[in-house]
């Protein structure tokens, strides 16, 4: 089969394997070969066809002037403290925490400026190029936790604990917001309903075993009570094991679709290369030197940005009294921030999967990426640095146990519906939103006081 040249359209669609302008003898072909061709659609990496009317930029201005701004901020707040001028400490910790957000939201906007260069560079598939962006912006949450085990390790516990249930609530809210079709659905990708599933059912075990066996300990004449360094460790790296063969395994599946679709369209090589690069059609074109710099600044806005924000916690938790767990939930509901903006401007371009698939991503990485690094870091910091810490080791506490077991229910709640093949109705989207509240109103009622 042949096709002419291909030009990007204004907004991605799914049909055609993500063709645009596509005969409709190509949904054919694709279903024939046993694939759904409105499961399949491309990541247009780079800013939207309406801003790249024009030549992309080598900096894109969004997160540039968020991030020139953070550091503005930060120098004038450093200017002040050193002229000797007296700043309020309530004020103090609001400034440290708004500084410290916009920091790492520009960080956030150059590291995934960063992968898109460097995968139109060495021209990854969309699915590989998306992947690292997912991974990188995470980045910062986990230098942000990396400042506060020092400060409170307990508090980065939580905060990678909380923000899994605020990104299944963002999941379950964005998916109802979906375009349906007449069936009430919104087709999901693959990967999502497959290895996601899979990696759902995982997080789900992980939790009720960890607060059954912390209950069944709290509980019994069982002499251990809290988490000792080799336990957060191995937890961690077990965890992280089935985070790598979950992406391997993504990856797989999605170079395998790939295959099948060149096959089922008998596309020629040429073909397959113009497909590919669709992709990178809004990726402005960077030397290795500009790339370099990306990566740089990124991880320089990480560093700071998640200095401030453990300026907050210390001044909020040690200065104003503010109960560990309070200050946890309230850090959890910004440390999301990197990914619910990806989710928004992927909803802005009209390509809702890409969307979904980050939104998703959002429950998968926390729980199997920045919570295994959390546990290994504390775990590190107890053994290796500060033992005496008042709050290490961390216990079996009732806060603690609520977390991870109510894992379980939120995850069954999302394995059933993406195994029914759909996206979240109002009923759905009500349950979630109750768990969730409800475990908020328990934790605030019986465990920060706890």
């Amino acid at each position: 089969m042949t096709t002419p040249q291909i030009d990007p359209p204004e907004s991605a669609g799914p049909a055609s394997a993500g063709l645009p302008d596509a005969p409709e003898i190509a949904d054919e072909a694709l279903r024939e070969a046993g694939i759904d061709p409105d499961r399949l659609s491309i990541s247009y990496l780079g800013e939207p066809a309406a801003a790249a009317v024009a030549p992309a930029r080598a900096v894109p201005l969004p997160w540039a002037a968020r991030l020139g701004t953070g550091f503005a901020l930060w120098i004038l707040l450093y200017a002040l403290e050193q002229t000797g001028f007296e700043i309020p400490v309530w004020a103090q910790a609001v400034l440290a925490l708004f500084i410290g957000l916009v920091i790492l939201q520009g960080a956030c906007g150059a590291l995934v400026t960063a992968s898109e260069r460097l995968a139109a560079r060495l021209e990854w598939d969309h699915y590989v190029a998306g992947t690292v962006a997912e991974i990188l912006s995470t980045l910062p949450e986990l230098v942000v936790i990396g400042f506060l085990i020092p400060i409170s390790p307990l508090t980065a516990f939580v905060i990678a604990l909380v923000t899994i249930y605020n990104n299944a609530l963002v999941f379950s809210i964005y998916s109802y917001f979906l375009p349906k079709d007449q069936y009430g659905r919104y087709l999901m990708p693959r990967p999502i309903t497959g290895a996601g599933t899979q990696l759902l059912v995982a997080g789900a075990a992980i939790g009720l075993i960890l607060g059954l066996v912390m209950m069944a300990m709290s509980f019994s004449v069982h002499p251990k009570n809290s988490f000792a360094p080799i336990d957060l460790i191995s937890l961690g790296v077990l965890m992280l094991t089935i985070f790598c063969v979950y992406l391997y395994k993504l990856l797989r599946e999605y170079a395998k679709e790939e295959v099948l679709v060149s096959d089922a369209l008998e596309l020629t090589q040429t073909q397959i290369e113009e497909r590919r690069a669709l992709v990178y059609t809004r990726v402005h074109e960077s030397s290795w030197t500009l790339i370099a710099g990306y990566l740089l600044v990124g991880i320089l806005g990480a560093m700071l940005g998640g200095e401030q924000v453990a300026t907050f916690a210390s001044i909020a938790i040690r200065d104003l009294q503010l109960n560990e767990l309070v200050a946890a939930l309230v850090l959890a509901g910004f440390a999301g921030m990197s990914e619910y903006v990806i989710l928004w401007q992927s909803h802005r371009k009209g390509e809702h999967g890409i969307a979904l698939a980050n939104s998703f991503g959002g429950i998968t990485q926390v729980m199997f990426m920045v919570l295994p690094f959390t546990l290994i870091a504390i775990g590190c910091y107890q053994a290796l640095i500060n033992p005496n810490h008042p709050e290490l080791p961390l216990p079996f506490s009732f806060n603690n146990m609520l977390l991870l077991m109510c894992l379980f229910p939120m995850f069954f709640v999302l394995i059933e519906l993406l195994e029914e093949d759909h996206t979240l109705g109002l009923l759905d989207t009500t349950i979630m939103v109750a768990i969730f509240l409800l475990l908020i109103v328990l934790l605030l009622s019986y465990g920060a006081t706890s």
